[in-house]
């Protein structure tokens, strides 16, 4: 399970010396959050509607909510922030946003625990090589009630052997060179994309005690000085 994660501060020229995104004039890029958790709102990447060229970054809500869902969130008692990529194509929830709305989240680490139930720690896990990467996601645009709400889940397969360490699940994590792969829906995702990051590649470390309350913000909560 993914259930928390960072983004450092990543600046447009680094998104766009990667993606077909046009930064919007006189306009910051978002800010770095530390603790982002289920329900908040994220910035995501993904195509432009009707087919227009290039892509778009914008706010959804961590948690998809199908099309086919037509009661108040509140109604909704199960939980739908990670969509575990085995099943995903027949899942109700998620198969029409995989078949047809696939997008990126940035970020910079996630969280995890680790330890027994009632003493479990948390740790801060990222890519060696890299400041930020692109975790795979799906997206769907929810309408109730005359308004509407674009959500996203994230997609987790099995975790690697450093994770493991941790837990069973982990972000599907994307390279630079499969993003635009990733995003045309109109081609199924190759069973590669789909292989757990190489965990050579990746490191861990502990993370501040109090990352476990979404109230915690601030760089302290990934254990390292982020200046």
């Amino acid at each position: 399970m993914t259930a928390r994660f960072f983004r450092a501060p990543i600046p447009w020229d680094a998104y766009t010396r990667y993606l077909d995104l046009t930064p919007p004039p006189r306009v910051d890029p978002p800010e770095p959050k530390w603790n982002i958790g289920p329900m908040s709102l994220v910035p995501v990447i993904r195509p432009r509607d009707h087919g227009a060229p290039g892509l778009e970054m914008g706010l959804k809500l961590w948690s998809l909510v199908p099309q086919w869902w037509r009661e108040p969130l509140t109604e909704k008692k199960w939980t739908s922030f990670n969509a575990r990529i085995e099943g995903i194509e027949t899942s109700a929830t998620f198969r029409g946003a995989y078949r047809y709305r696939r997008c990126l989240i940035p970020a910079s680490g996630f969280y995890v625990w680790s330890g027994p139930q009632g003493r479990r720690v948390p740790y801060a896990v990222g890519l060696r090589e890299v400041p930020w990467f692109c975790m795979g996601g799906v997206w769907e645009r929810w309408g109730f009630d005359g308004g509407e709400v674009d959500t996203f889940a994230i997609i987790t397969v099995p975790a690697n052997d450093l994770v493991a360490a941790h837990g069973e699940r982990m972000p599907l994590i994307l390279a630079p060179d499969d993003w635009a792969e990733w995003l045309d829906s109109a081609r199924p995702a190759r069973p590669a994309l789909l292989d757990p990051w190489p965990p050579g590649r990746m490191e861990d470390w502990p993370a501040h005690p109090d990352v476990g309350n979404i109230r915690h913000q601030g760089p302290e909560m990934t254990g390292r000085d982020q200046a």
